[in-house]
Formats: C-alpha cells, sequence, structure tokens
C-alpha cells in the first residue's frame, strides 16, 4: 500500500479523537512505542485501546497461553483462542482494529536477564502483570532507564492505577514492600510470595477499567493533553460503592 494512502487511514481512525487533541500531539502517540507487560485480563483492554487511539507501535510480553478460567474477564481469550499464546493473539487483535500498528511479541516471562531487551526501547511501559516479582523487576528497571511506569491492580471488584517516573516513590517505596533496597534473591522472594494468598477473585469489568485508564494514561503522558495521575497520588475505585471512585495520596 502507498505511504499516502496508509497516512490516509491512519487519519481517518483517529479522526474522532482529533478534537481531544491536536495534529502534532497525535502524531507523537503515532511515533511512540509502548511496551505492555502482560497481555491478560488488564493487558487485553490496555492493547485494544492503544491500537484504537493510534499508538505507532507495541511490545506485547506473555508467555502464557488462553484457558476456559480466562473467559470471564480477558477481551483476547474466546473460545477459538483457547491454548494459544497471549502475545500473539494481542497482535492478531491489533492487525484486525488498526493495520497501522507496528506489533513485536514475545512469548516470554519478563526477568533480569531479558527485560532490557523486551522494554529498553519503549517510550513508556505498562504493568498488566499479576505476579510481583516480575512487577518488581520491571519497576526497577524503568526508574533506573527512566521510562516511565504506568501501573494497574486488581482485586476482586476493586483496581488501581498510578504512574511512576525516575523522580516519584518506586512501586516497592509506595507500597512498602520488604524488597525496597534490597537484591532479589531467594528470600527475598520467598517473603514476596508470601503476599500473595491463592488466585484472587475477579469479575470481568474491572480489569478492562483499569486496562483502559492505564491505556489512556500513557496517551495523556505521551501528547501532553491532560493530567497524568503520578505516584504517591494513586485512582482508585470498587465496584460495588460507586462512591468509591477517587484519588488519594499515599
Amino acid at each position: 500500500m502507498p505511504t499516502r494512502y496508509k497516512e490516509m487511514g491512519y487519519w481517518e481512525i483517529a479522526s474522532r479523537q482529533m478534537s481531544i487533541v491536536t495534529k502534532s500531539q497525535q502524531k507523537r502517540f503515532k511515533e511512540s512505542k509502548i511496551g505492555v507487560v502482560g497481555c491478560g485480563g488488564i493487558g487485553g483492554s490496555v492493547i485494544e485501546m492503544l491500537a484504537r487511539m493510534g499508538v505507532g507501535e507495541l511490545n506485547l510480553i506473555d508467555k502464557d497461553y488462553f484457558d476456559f478460567s480466562n473467559l470471564n474477564r480477558q477481551l483476547l481469550s474466546t473460545t477459538s483462542t483457547l491454548r494459544k499464546s497471549k502475545s500473539e493473539t494481542g497482535k492478531e487483535r491489533v492487525r484486525i482494529v488498526n493495520p497501522y500498528v507496528k506489533v513485536n511479541t514475545f512469548n516470554e516471562e519478563l526477568d533480569e536477564s531479558n527485560v532490557n531487551y523486551l522494554v529498553g526501547d519503549c517510550d513508556i511501559v505498562i504493568d498488566a502483570l499479576d505476579n510481583l516479582i516480575s512487577r518488581i523487576i520491571l519497576s526497577r528497571f524503568t526508574k533506573e532507564h527512566n521510562i516511565p511506569l504506568v501501573h494497574g491492580a486488581i482485586h476482586g471488584t476493586m483496581g488501581q492505577i498510578t504512574v511512576f517516573t525516575k523522580d516519584s516513590e518506586s512501586y516497592e517505596e509506595l507500597f512498602e514492600l520488604p524488597s525496597v533496597n534490597k537484591k532479589i534473591n531467594a528470600q527475598i522472594v520467598k517473603e514476596i510470595e508470601s503476599l500473595n494468598n491463592g488466585v484472587p477473585p475477579v469479575i470481568g469489568p474491572v480489569p478492562n477499567i483499569i486496562g483502559a485508564l492505564q491505556a489512556f494514561e500513557a496517551y495523556k503522558y505521551i501528547t501532553g493533553v491532560g493530567k497524568v495521575i503520578y505516584s504517591p497520588n494513586i485512582f482508585k475505585f470498587d465496584l460495588l460503592n460507586l462512591n468509591s471512585f477517587c484519588t488519594v495520596k499515599l
């Protein structure tokens, strides 16, 4: 397809949001590269929204495959994607939604040995993880390398988001984890894993709301529109208490 037609298609997709941002702001988003670590419940929503808003390039990172227990909440999971790679399914979804987005997939788990390879060249990274050790590794790396990190987490009907930068407290510091200022060794891993209390409950709307909000925080950061929810401010809610939608400072 000739370049001019690709440009026309891209801007047609973005046309309904162009009264919210200027063309130069949207162009910054079009030229940006975002890492999405985790392509499940939260990550699927993140991927969908970033593609629809017109991100330029995505790194999708997840080692897992879909199973039946994902169907109650994960947008990328269907009966036809069961046992398929989450990152590859995310890529296929983006191709269908917005073919002007470049997608790189990594069917592996983020750890200290590959974190630079996976997200080191990203403009911003979105934490859609469901385990604390990988989240700590990602948080340390992005802070050290001055890459903004959009954090999101859920439990049951509750969700929270915030954005970490090199100038804010780290994820570990904000939530007072036992790993603060310590090397990740077997003892620290044991202490961190003891904080998990089995498989957490979750219901469909919650991860998808959080993912959409995280995607928009990335959009705000890159384009410069609106006010980003920077740490130590946290936006949180409980869908069983509609008065709970608020921003708090820890």
